[in-house]
């Protein structure tokens, strides 16, 4: 028993040992390698599993792009690995620019990808243009007539503008500045409505493009819609806020005539206190000139005989209530 034990244990090490030997040593990777035409080292497959990167990736790779015609070096591939690049993805974006004759070299198209565009995409995307449509722009003509557009804007990709150009935000914004401009610039809105193209034309020549990663092939207005008018509730509003300032103003002058005719009530009230008052001095004047002797009884007589003559004429000159004029 103890012989056939360690015979077992023998096989099961020889069997480990083989299977640590062949991943370090990829002999099966390597051949495939040298099949396809591919040159590698087995040494370099061992520093790779060394150096934490995939053989079989690195294989795999430099495999696909030989067979397309590109000379590219497991070096090359090893190191946009190591620094987090998506490998697979740029050979087939050098692949597909290069079958559609689009200029893209490993450094450009790995520098996309660190970016952290998808650049097999970007290719895709200069080959077949894209459609991007506008949000709804609102722009007001010279008349004052609101009007509501929206472009399709067909863009495809600048590869050399990838790398730090602007993306379709920017795209975007610029198309509803021109498109505002436009129109703000119209007489009237009717000759925006006859000549949309009139938009296209403008927005075109501003060359919109220009620092962004995309390449503006064209730009068509697909609908105009009639919006508010907003010249004439510019001029409602204006003309309720000058109603409020006018009556604003009457309200002052009230304000200020009631405080006048107030103000006259007091002085008035102040001089009839001031009659009053000099009144209730001239029985105390009298009594004193009575005193004196400078008044006697019957010049005190005819005073009072003159204020009731006065007085019944006074009442007489009045028309009494429910009196009118006789004709």
């Amino acid at each position: 028993m103890e012989p056939n034990f360690s015979l077992l244990l023998t096989v099961i090490g020889s069997i480990i040992a083989l299977f640590i030997f062949f991943y370090i040593l990829p002999i099966n990777l390597w051949f495939t390698a040298q099949l396809s035409g591919v040159r590698v080292s087995l040494l370099n497959l061992f520093l790779m599993r060394l150096r934490k990167v995939s053989p079989s990736l690195v294989v795999n790779a430099m495999i696909t792009s030989t067979k397309a015609g590109l000379n590219l070096t497991s070096n090359d591939i090893e190191t946009h690995y190591l620094a987090g690049g998506n490998v697979n993805n740029v050979i087939k974006a050098l692949i597909s620019a290069d079958k559609a004759n689009i200029p893209l070299d490993f450094k450009l198209a790995t520098a996309i990808d660190l970016a952290g565009r998808d650049v097999f995409d970007a290719v895709q995307l200069s080959v077949n243009p894209r459609v991007i449509n506008t949000p709804p722009v609102a722009a007001v003509a010279k008349d004052g007539i609101q009007l509501i557009a929206k472009a399709r804007v067909t863009v495809r990709a600048n590869i050399n503008q990838l790398v730090g150009g602007a993306g379709e935000e920017t795209i975007l914004a610029r198309v509803g500045e021109g498109i505002v401009t436009t129109i703000g610039s119209a007489l009237n809105h009717k000759e925006v409505l006859e000549n949309p193209d009139r938009i296209s034309k403008t927005v075109l020549d501003k060359g919109l493009d220009s620092g962004t990663a995309f390449e503006i092939l064209s730009i068509d207005i697909a609908d105009i819609d009639i919006g508010e008018n907003i010249g004439a509730k510019l001029q409602t509003d204006q003309a309720e806020a000058d109603l409020k300032v006018a009556n604003a103003r009457a309200e002052e002058r009230r304000a200020m005539a009631v405080a006048s005719e107030q103000e006259m009530r007091s002085k008035a009230q102040e001089a009839r206190a001031k009659v009053i008052e000099a009144e209730a001095q001239l029985p105390l004047a009298m009594a004193d000139a009575f005193r004196s002797g400078n008044l006697g009884i019957m010049d005190y007589y005819k005073m009072q005989n003159l204020k009731s003559d006065t007085d019944m004429r006074d009442s007489i000159a009045k028309p009494g209530p429910g009196k009118g004029k006789q004709g």
